[in-house]
């Protein structure tokens, strides 16, 4: 979720069950974010499929009948601290050499939307930021885009 949906961890373990709605073709997410605003996202075909599989799993973990979507061993809601542990060890499997964060994966879904060339205010929308320039940190230039940039002077020979 924070990679296909840009969410916060505490806006991941904070879901749930009636906070996804889906239909065969399309889905949204309503977020619960900092200063209890709410959002709503778009999922992404990848986030629905999983959340659909998640969803029939889910029912047979204990605390099933509870709302949260994401749910610990004891059937309680999924902390923060846990679902980042989740994060972790998944991304350890893959032997990466820096293995990412929740927030690297927010982030990502941040720069990969601006590197798109999304409109600043739709990014904002979809990462809960209430103002644009806070976004502007997921446009800062690369090495290369600098190099890029410098293609475009014209030489006199």
């Amino acid at each position: 979720m924070p990679f296909y949906a840009g969410a916060r961890i505490s806006e991941v373990v904070a879901l749930d069950v009636d906070d996804v709605r889906m239909s065969r073709r399309i889905g949204e997410l309503r977020l619960y974010g900092k200063g209890g605003k709410v959002r709503t996202v778009p999922l992404k075909p990848q986030l629905r499929t999983a959340l659909a599989a998640w969803i029939e799993q889910r029912s047979a973990w204990p605390g099933a009948g509870g709302p949260a979507l994401f749910l610990n061993h004891t059937g309680g809601r999924l902390s923060a601290t846990a679902a980042s542990d989740i994060i972790t060890a998944i991304t350890a499997t893959a032997r990466l050499e820096d293995p990412p964060t929740a927030q690297v994966f927010r982030h990502t879904f941040g720069t990969t939307l601006v590197r798109a060339d999304t409109d600043l205010a739709t990014v904002a929308e979809l990462l809960g930021h209430s103002r644009i320039e806070t976004v502007r940190i997921y446009s800062r230039p690369t090495e290369a885009d600098k190099i890029r940039a410098l293609e475009h002077l014209t030489v006199d020979e």
